[in-house]
């Protein structure tokens, strides 16, 4: 199957449409439509669903779009690899990452690894916790940083942080001048939550808190970032429970308050695929992330403790 047939197929699944597809890649419409039927030709499958106005993916289609993207970004890295160790560079770390882990830290931690490793090309990427888990066991990213109680089968790793979570309200509702509230009091409110295909872990342990507290809330709005958690918040859409680390956001139109008499908490593990074979730059990446640790734990306040 050549490389070439897989980017102009995936060019073709994002615009949906030939003429589209043909000029994001600089050819003509014959030659796509051609490639697209000898790649179809050599899966034995249809890929698309066409009409007059434009494509759409079938169920095999889909399939590939994942399966492809994975394929050829695997190929970039590898070509990069080589070219690092043609240039006498040291390799490649890629570090997958939630978004509010940028506010746990994480940024200390990859100046402090770029001064020690000046030759190694580090890579962020931003994943939901599935998507980070999957990323691991699939040689994908080399560490996760994901939330829950426990490393999931298949990884190794250890707990990052564990903080309170806070309610988050809009600037103008009656509890915003309180110094804290009762989760209890925020039963009758719509809540916004992350998503609980993005995680599972906090969409479920605030489900279980707000039961705790007697009540199941109304869900209204789920969404993949703790900043549009947030945003949605200030533009009052409902309310939520965030990471206390998600005060250093500094979102305009919102109060974070602490959960009065409230033991709701949210941990994050570091984590990477089990039994892998660990190079030098990989156990001084993990190193510094346990230094990071202590120091927090040392930190006055801190709420990493079990």
């Amino acid at each position: 199957m050549e490389l070439r047939l897989l980017r102009y197929f995936l060019v073709l699944a994002e615009e949906r449409h030939f003429r589209r597809a043909a000029q994001r890649l600089s050819i003509s419409q014959p030659p796509l439509s051609l490639a697209i039927r000898q790649l179809e030709e050599s899966l034995g499958t249809k890929l698309f669903q066409r009409n007059s106005r434009n494509v759409e993916l079938t169920v095999a289609g889909r399939a590939l779009q994942s399966e492809a993207t994975f394929l050829l970004r695997r190929v970039e890295e590898v070509r990069d690899f080589v070219r690092a160790v043609d240039d006498e560079k040291a390799g490649l770390l890629r570090v997958g990452f939630g978004g509010s882990t940028l506010y746990r830290g994480l940024p200390a931690i990859i100046r402090s690894f770029r001064k020690l490793h000046p030759g190694i090309e580090l890579r962020l990427q931003e994943l939901s916790t599935a998507e980070q888990i999957v990323a691991l066991k699939r040689d994908e990213i080399d560490f996760g940083f994901i939330n829950g109680l426990e490393t999931p089968d298949g990884l190794d790793g250890f707990r990052f942080c564990r903080e309170p979570l806070l309610a988050c309200l809009p600037s103008g509702h009656p509890y915003a001048t309180k110094r804290s509230v009762q989760l209890e009091k925020l039963a009758t409110e719509e809540f916004i939550l992350f998503g609980r295909s993005a995680s599972p872990a906090y969409f479920n342990s605030i489900l279980e808190a707000c039961q705790s507290a007697g009540f199941s809330p109304t869900v209204i709005h789920e969404v993949r970032h703790w900043v549009s958690v947030i945003s949605a918040v200030a533009h009052g859409l409902g309310v939520a429970l965030v990471p206390r680390a998600m005060t250093s956001a500094h979102i305009a139109g919102v109060i974070l308050l602490p959960l009065k008499g409230g033991n709701v908490f949210s941990e994050t593990r570091c984590v990477w695929k089990a039994d892998s074979d660990r190079h030098d730059a990989q156990k001084s990446f993990a190193m510094l992330v346990q230094e990071r640790v202590a120091m927090d734990e040392d930190a006055p306040g801190s709420e990493v403790r079990a």
